[in-house]
């Protein structure tokens, strides 16, 4: 059985929720085929969801604490409670702006799992990882402290994110996205058996218009995560048609 493909935007911190309202106005009803998912930031998430028409909705972060004493965070219960599905976790710029861990991030997919969120956990190596031949070594490490937090009973996504290759121009190849997401598979496979034949594994990093489609190309992508080109309606949507 093949896997649905995805398209996933990441709006960062960007699109407050007149924005919001405007940028979905603008897309309008996605076509059919590709499951399509837009992360806004959480105060656009009522709007973004009020206006959305065939797209699904998760917010950026949660906490990992069901409530209590952690000013400026979200809980994954109030964020499903305002119309979020998906949750991302494990960001790339989570774990090297905020410090987050491998133990941080297995917290984080427990508490979206007990709330009924679906999670999109992020992997990837940055450039000195990457040129230390430590490729491997570090989605390892992530993904196995990943998998176990997960369950194979519910839906989940992997997001394989090279971080150099993240708002800087540069793109991995479609060869290089290949071989990391087969490595994510074998694993996920090894873990959860049939359950991690069939989770979606996208690729991001810098990903348009005009690379999209070699991206979901390649073997084991089944789909992308979109950053800059997901701000405008027009590039987005041209990706949406590409998968």
């Amino acid at each position: 059985m093949s896997v649905r493909r995805v398209v996933a935007g990441n709006w960062k911190m960007n699109h407050g929720p007149a924005e919001a309202r405007r940028f979905f106005d603008a897309l309008g009803a996605v076509p059919s085929g590709p499951r399509v998912v837009v992360f806004p930031p959480v105060v656009s998430l009522a709007s973004s969801v009020a206006s959305a028409q065939g797209v699904e909705l998760g917010v950026q972060n949660i906490h990992a604490a069901e409530s209590g004493a952690f000013t400026g965070e979200t809980s994954a219960s109030m964020a499903r409670e305002t119309g979020a599905a998906l949750v991302l976790i494990g960001h790339s710029e989570r774990r090297h702006l905020f410090g987050e861990s491998d133990a941080d991030v297995a917290a984080k997919i427990r508490r979206a799992r007990a709330a009924g969120l679906e999670p999109c956990v992020c992997v990837g190596e940055t450039l000195e990882q990457r040129r230390a031949g430590r490729l491997e070594e570090v989605l390892e490490t992530q993904i196995s402290a990943a998998l176990e937090a997960l369950d194979p009973g519910a839906p989940y996504m992997i997001a394989y994110e090279p971080v150099w290759a993240i708002g800087t121009g540069e793109t991995a190849t479609p060869a290089d996205a290949a071989q990391a997401h087969a490595l994510l598979r074998e694993r996920m496979r090894a873990r959860h058996g049939e359950a991690g034949g069939q989770a979606p594994i996208l690729y991001g990093g810098s990903v348009k218009p005009a690379n999209a489609a070699d991206l979901m190309d390649a073997d084991e992508v089944d789909g992308v995560l979109v950053g800059g080109a997901s701000l405008a309606a027009e590039s987005f949507r041209a990706i949406i048609e590409a998968a």
